[in-house]
Order: structure tokens, then sequence, then C-alpha cells
């Protein structure tokens, strides 16, 4: 299975890197995600509930984050076992790209492959729940980048003096006035 995505991030390049470290963040912000503990560096113990098509159950995984670029880009390898549900295993590619002050583009691209029930019921149904974990996650995660981070409120025009500039009503209005005089 192979599924690439994109999404934009409404905070900056820094910010953003800062928040795909931040290990309590994430652990919030994954579907099912049930704990997410240092093992070593760069490495977690992963818990999680995950339903797949009718294959619901508890796994339990490694996480290991390799090649970091900050604030760019690194390399996420996983793996899972779900007991009589199967396995699973494979990589992330996660590149960060400021496209403003305040909004980055997060490219990434995950391979992954199942065994055991999970790879009996059908790449399909293994394709589009990996895709609605993807997008439940990526909808939380920007929510928490919000709330952490709001956008600063724009300040409101200054209303214009009819004093200083007159509008075209009243120029009419003057003007006719001065017709009838």
């Amino acid at each position: 299975m192979q599924l690439m995505q994109q999404q934009l991030l409404p905070v900056s390049q820094a910010v953003a890197w800062e928040a795909l470290n931040d290990i309590p963040l994430l652990q919030q912000c994954i579907p099912g995600c049930e704990s997410l503990t240092a093992d070593g560096a760069d490495q977690y113990a992963v818990a999680m509930t995950a339903a797949v098509g009718p294959v619901r159950a508890k796994f339990k995984g490694k996480l290991k984050i390799e090649d970091r670029t900050p604030p760019a880009s690194y390399r996420l390898q996983f793996e899972g076992q779900g007991g009589a549900a199967g396995h699973g295993r494979g990589h992330a590619d996660v590149h960060l790209e400021a496209v403003g002050p305040t909004s980055t583009l997060l490219h990434y691209t995950a391979h992954a492959s199942v065994g055991g029930k999970l790879a009996q019921i059908g790449s399909r149904l293994v394709d589009m729940a990996a895709q609605k974990m993807a997008s439940d996650f990526f909808a939380k995660f920007t929510d928490a980048l919000r709330e952490r981070h709001p956008a600063p409120v724009e300040a409101a025009p200054q209303p214009v003096s009819f004093v200083e500039r007159p509008s075209l009503w009243h120029r009419v209005r003057d003007w006719v006035r001065q017709l009838f005089r």
C-alpha cells in the first residue's frame, strides 16, 4: 500500500516542525492511540486500537524517527502486531515546505504492508482505513495547531469621515442644491 498526501498547516515551518516532534501532541492526534512512550533515542513504543473493515484489534508496536533534517524532513519507520488480527510494517517520509510566513505545506508518502487477517480482508479496505486514519490525524493536528497558535486578528479598517471625503451621494446632493438656489 502506498499513500501520498499533502496538508496545508496554518503555522510557520519552524512551528510545524516543533509540533511534529511533540510526542504528547502526536499521541493526542493519532486516532486510537492509547500510548506513545519513549523507548530509546528517537524510538517509541506505541499502543493503539484500530479497525480495518470488520477487523478491530489492539496493536502494539514500535515507531522510529530516522533521517532527521530539521526543520524540513524525517522518516518514520513503524511496525506493529495485532495478535490474531495480523501485523503491519512500513515507513512514512515527511517533508515540510514553507509557503508563507504563517503557512506550511506538509507532504508525506507512506508505504505499508500488512499480514494475517488484515491481508485477507483486501487491500481496498486496508487502503480506505489508512486514508481515514490519515485524514482524522491531520484534522486533529491542524485543529491543535490553530488552538496553540491562533491567527492574529487584523485591525478593522478605519471609517472614512464624510467631512474629509464626501461620498458621491453627498457631492451630487450638494450640486443639485446649488442648481436650485
